[in-house]
């Protein structure tokens, strides 16, 4: 209980977050200048939380709200293309209770797993800026240290992956020049040495998984299908539940 109190106390303070001025304001722009087919919701039009079970041992990095998706809806990958690929494969794989969700507050619940993203706020153009990115980075690292169960970790596309790996250096796991690609797996060892991660994951090898992100830029286009997405799910599952 006391972790899922944590993370909850954590959440609160991203959603209250300001650090970003260009994000705030494109936020409330966003909100304000609704596309047609949204006229009537009320969008959240804030940082979002982050998610999921507070025990997962498999967690999942994003890139950043959809503007008319998360920052719609307030939760992550709800109510956009990307979210129905993704959320349709955790139910296929028995880690969400539903195939889908359309707004913050349904039913739709994760088991095993925790969603988070590098940044919080949905950006102009999906393209954070560099100290955009940097001013999230310290509510994901708090969550490393509060998801303490955690044994794979999927960051979804290329800019996910690099800023996971920067976030786990400063974490104190050793990790090489990792060359990204889809449906690689990277064991990471943490240091002989007590760290700040090995001490709260009790963990001496994490996974990494890699994939394309289930954005409909790949997905329709073919770069990223089904058959190759479940399959970083049947990887998932095989670290997961080796019996």
């Amino acid at each position: 209980m006391k972790v899922q109190t944590e993370l909850e106390k954590l959440q609160k303070i991203v959603v209250n977050c300001r650090k970003c001025p260009r994000l705030i304001a494109y936020l409330k722009e966003v909100s304000k200048n609704r596309p047609k087919r949204f006229r009537d919701w009320d969008y959240w039009g804030k940082p979002l939380p982050s998610f999921g079970d507070p025990k997962a041992r498999f967690l999942i990095i994003g890139l950043a709200p959809a503007a008319n998706g998360g920052n719609r809806t307030g939760r992550m990958f709800t109510g956009d293309r990307s979210g129905e690929w993704l959320f349709r494969a955790l139910y296929e794989f028995g880690f969400a209770n539903q195939p889908n969700s359309v707004q913050r507050n349904d039913d739709f619940a994760l088991k095993d797993c925790y969603i988070t993203a590098t940044i919080r706020c949905a950006p102009p153009d999906n393209k954070p800026l560099p100290e955009e990115i940097e001013n999230c980075r310290p509510y994901f690292l708090k969550e490393l240290d509060l998801l303490k169960n955690v044994k794979v970790l999927v960051p979804l596309g290329q800019i996910a992956f690099r800023q996971t790996l920067k976030s786990l250096r400063l974490r104190g796991i050793e990790i090489p020049s990792l060359k990204f690609g889809h449906g690689k797996i990277f064991s990471l060892r943490t240091p002989n040495g007590s760290t700040e991660l090995a001490e709260v994951s009790q963990l001496r090898t994490i996974s990494l998984i890699t994939t394309y992100h289930p954005s409909q830029q790949n997905t329709q286009t073919g770069k990223l299908t089904k058959p190759m997405f479940h399959r970083i799910f049947r990887m998932i599952q095989k670290r997961l539940y080796p019996n």
